[in-house]
Order: C-alpha cells, then structure tokens, then sequence
C-alpha cells in the first residue's frame, strides 16, 4: 500500500496518545467578528493532484472513494488556519480535490475573527461540505465548552454551522476504566445522543487506541465492547479513527494476563456498519519498537491497507454513500502537502475486479 519505498520514508517521533488529545481539547472554543483572511497565493494545482494520482492508481475497477465524501479533520491544518487563515485553508482543500471539512473547534487560532455565520458561508463557497464537529466531553470548568458543561450551546452552534454529525473524541474515562465507569458514560452519551437527535443530528464518539483496553475490574471485558453495548445505537454513533483502532489492535490483542485477545477493527464496522457515518483515514508505517505499533505518515506512505478497508465497507448493500471519509494526520511535517497527497492517494485507488 505505500506510495514510497520504506528506505524513503521520513522517519518521525512517536505519536503521543496523551498530547494528541490534550492538544485537541485545547484548540475547542467559538469565534465571533470579521471575515477570514486573504488567500494564499501559490500553491499546487489540480494537475500536480491528478498526477500524483495517477502515478499511484491501484488497478482499472471502479473508484473506492466514493464521490462527494472525502473530508478533512481541519486539525491536521491548523498551522495554516492559524497564519493564514480559514478562507486561505479552504481555497487549497477546493483545490485538492475535498469535498468536506470536520471542525475541531471554530477558531484554531484564525488569522482574523470569524462569525458561525461567515463560517458556514465560506466553506459552502468553496464547494466544501461542513460536516462534523470535535468538542470536549467534560470539563472541571462550569464555563467549559463541552457537551457536559454547555450542552446547549455546543448543539446550538452546531445547528448554526448545519452540521449532520456533532462529536466529542475525549473518551468515555470520565469516571474511570471499569465496567460500571463506561455505562456511567455511556449514559451520558446516549443523553447527548437524543438532544442532537432532536435538533436533526447525530452524536459520535471518535476513538483513539486506549478505546480498546481491557476494563481494570473485569480483564476479560474490552471496554470498547462496554460502550457498543451500553449505549443506543439510535443516539450514539461511532467515528472510527482507523490509525488509532490499528494501534488499538497492536497494544490489545493481548489481555493483562498474556492470554490471547485478538480482534479486527474492521469487523466492528462490518458487524454494524449503520453506527459508523464518519471515519478517519490516517495512515501508519508499521513499527513494532513504538509504543503504539505505528509511526503516523501521509495517507499512502504507510501500512494500512485502505483499498481493502473502504471497499469492504462502501460494497455493503447501501452503504456506497453512508459513510464520510476524513482524512488526518495529527502532526504532519507539511500540513497543505499532507492534503494534497493523501487526496490523490485515495482518488487512486480502484475496486479489484
């Protein structure tokens, strides 16, 4: 699956789980003012994208990708958005060929403030599909912007982008990693689930690997398979970061005791495919010395097999066009290069015949 020999790949330093999250959150929060800023000047054109496609088309069949759903968590941008600002952001995606963009919060930093309004209205004139949203789970902060401190307000501001998707990706941990702990949680999220349900939208959960360990109470018991369990499929729905669930699969494929606990992430989707509207498409190059199992790439640089894994789930009977593919990278060494590749990379591949 890669693009580059593995003796060509820009060696990186670990993925920090922790920093990852930490960082997110940090970035959460809403804008008010004026319009963004200018846009970029140079940058790649259309050609240089479908040349890199081109070169790296896997076989003759019908596109995996299916059209009009490839997005892009904007965190993966937020050095561009935070000098250059979301109009600049916007205009390059346009270019690479993306059709939708996942908020993680509304300002990251903007050159410039910025409306919801404004927001909305630039992303649409760039032929970009706003379609989710990452927002805290909870917070110490009464004032906090998180689904438990400003329900409302979070749901609200969503409403005013016209999101269909409105999410957290902090993990059920708020009150521990025992079995009871997580349907404490997950209660919280079906409430959650059935006030965004009543506005119109769907709620979601977007794991990182720890999703995937063992609860301390009950080691037999994977604390992913608590929160599936325990909340309302009607509510509750899931944006299965594929890195993430990989390196999941790498850390606890193993229970505390040794004995063999050996899963595939994409069983879970195949199992229930309805519960899963969004993805996140990041790539690894496998590394069994991280602490992870992976060190993060572009999207075609690594080892996850992404012909394989989106074919399986749009060739599902009405499932084509049921699902939102978002491509990430949480520290990518040139963020509108990471875009442009990953883009051509996944408008490259082709169905086996």
């Amino acid at each position: 699956m890669s693009r580059t020999p593995r003796t060509a790949r820009s060696s990186k330093a670990n993925d920090p789980e922790l920093a990852h999250r930490l960082s997110r959150r940090g970035m959460l929060g809403v804008a008010a003012g004026a319009t963004a800023a200018a846009l970029l000047g140079a940058a790649a054109t259309p050609a240089v994208a479908a040349t890199d496609a081109t070169a790296g088309a896997q076989g003759r069949g019908r596109p995996v990708l299916p059209p009009g759903r490839l997005g892009i968590q904007l965190y993966s941008l937020r050095d561009k958005v935070s000098t250059l600002g979301f109009a600049a952001v916007f205009a390059e995606l346009a270019k690479y060929g993306y059709d939708e963009v996942e908020f993680a919060g509304y300002t990251q930093g903007s050159a410039g403030p910025i409306t919801l309004a404004q927001l909305k209205r630039l992303a649409r004139n760039y032929g970009l599909n706003p379609i989710g949203s990452h927002v805290g789970y909870y917070s110490s902060d009464p004032n906090a912007y998180t689904f438990a401190q400003n329900l409302t307000k979070v749901l609200d501001d969503a409403q005013a982008l016209g999101l269909k998707h409105i999410g957290t990706a902090s993990g059920p941990f708020r009150y521990g990693s025992t079995v009871d702990a997580w349907k404490r949680a997950a209660e919280e999220f079906n409430t959650y689930g059935a006030a965004a349900k009543a506005r119109g939208m769907k709620f979601y959960q977007h794991n990182h690997s720890e999703e995937f360990s063992f609860a301390t109470d009950n080691p037999k018991v994977r604390l992913y398979d608590v929160l599936l369990a325990e909340t309302d499929p009607d509510l509750v729905f899931l944006e299965m970061d594929i890195f993430w669930a990989y390196s999941g699969q790498f850390r606890f494929s193993k229970r505390p005791d040794g004995t063999p606990a050996p899963f595939e992430p994409l069983d879970y989707v195949l199992r229930q495919p309805d519960r899963y509207p969004l993805f996140h498409v990041k790539d690894g190059e496998s590394d069994p010395s991280n602490t992870y199992g992976y060190r993060m790439t572009d999207v075609g640089d690594g080892d996850i097999d992404y012909q394989r894994f989106i074919s399986a789930v749009t060739r599902l009977r009405g499932h084509r066009l049921a699902h939102h593919w978002q491509a990430e990278h949480d520290n990518p060494t040139e963020s509108f290069t990471f875009a442009r590749r990953s883009s051509a990379h996944l408008h490259s591949l082709r169905e086996k015949c």
